[in-house]
């Protein structure tokens, strides 16, 4: 994990990779409560037998309980010290270049953007990049905004 000591570290990091997150299965159990959580119980989430013959040929994750894992895994990559109090602000861009099958493995490695004043406090912008342990593309790319309060 990488520790930004203060404001100005965190500035003088902007452009740079900060690093990766440790790898996440996604397992069914994953899928399933989080289906249950958002109401999207669609048959390539939830129904393992239907989802083999389906285009994907297992379940996939949800693209949305890919994205609400970001703030858990950025949490494993960088953290600043000499904060108050850290919010989620929103995200500038989000897509899902590719999916994620039930059984996959993730991580995230995250990209520092920015950093502005604004939202009570600095604004800062992480580019967060999803991907799957032997995929050829992303699952998931999001500019992720965060407000910290020093």
């Amino acid at each position: 994990m990488r520790v930004l000591n203060g404001l100005d570290e965190l500035q003088a990091a902007v452009g740079d990779h900060l690093g990766y997150s440790d790898w996440l299965e996604i397992d069914q159990e994953r899928i399933n409560q989080f289906a249950d959580a958002s109401g999207d119980h669609q048959w390539i989430h939830v129904d393992p037998e239907r989802a083999k013959e389906g285009p994907f040929g297992s379940t996939i994750a949800h693209g949305y309980l890919t994205l609400s894992l970001v703030s858990m895994l950025v949490w494993q990559i960088y953290t600043v010290k000499g904060t108050t109090m850290g919010v989620n602000y929103g995200t500038e861009k989000v897509r899902f270049p590719a999916p994620v099958p039930v059984g996959s493995r993730i991580r995230a490695g995250a990209e520092l953007l920015s950093v502005e004043p604004g939202g009570g406090g600095q604004r800062v912008v992480t580019r967060v990049t999803i991907e799957r342990e032997g995929g050829d593309r992303p699952v998931c790319v999001a500019d992720v905004v965060s407000v910290l309060r020093f």
